[in-house]
């Protein structure tokens, strides 16, 4: 059963908002990761968007079944400790990956590229 009728007008809008933006900015992350070039320009986009877009839908839930419930609901904030800790290890580890895999192959990593030019 849909209880979207009985959200009044000031908490629907806080929660589209917010759930709006956390979209916009998985969006974001995601758009980056697609146009950066390298594995390793594009490893950082996506993880700040699932971060960013998941506290704010997050955040969106709590007003809204909070206001519903007439009490607060609180447990979504485990949701929240596990992504803001699981998503940046798994960033460091995957480029950690990466740096291994790419110096085992003789490639270029980017503390070894050399510097662009103008900048010496």
């Amino acid at each position: 059963m849909i209880q979207a009728p009985d959200l009044p007008l000031w908490a629907a809008i806080i929660v589209g908002a917010l759930v709006l933006l956390g979209a916009s900015v998985t969006l974001i992350g995601v758009i980056g990761m697609l146009r950066l070039g390298s594995f390793y320009e594009r490893v950082h986009a996506p993880t700040l968007g699932s971060t960013m877009g998941t506290a704010c839908i997050l955040a969106a839930s709590i007003i809204c079944f909070s206001v519903l419930q007439g009490r607060p609901v609180i447990h979504e904030i485990l949701i929240a400790v596990f992504v803001t800790l699981t998503t940046p290890v798994t960033l460091v580890l995957l480029a950690r990956a990466a740096l291994y895999r790419d110096r085992r192959a003789g490639a270029a990593v980017p503390s070894d590229a050399p510097p662009p030019p103008g900048e010496a």
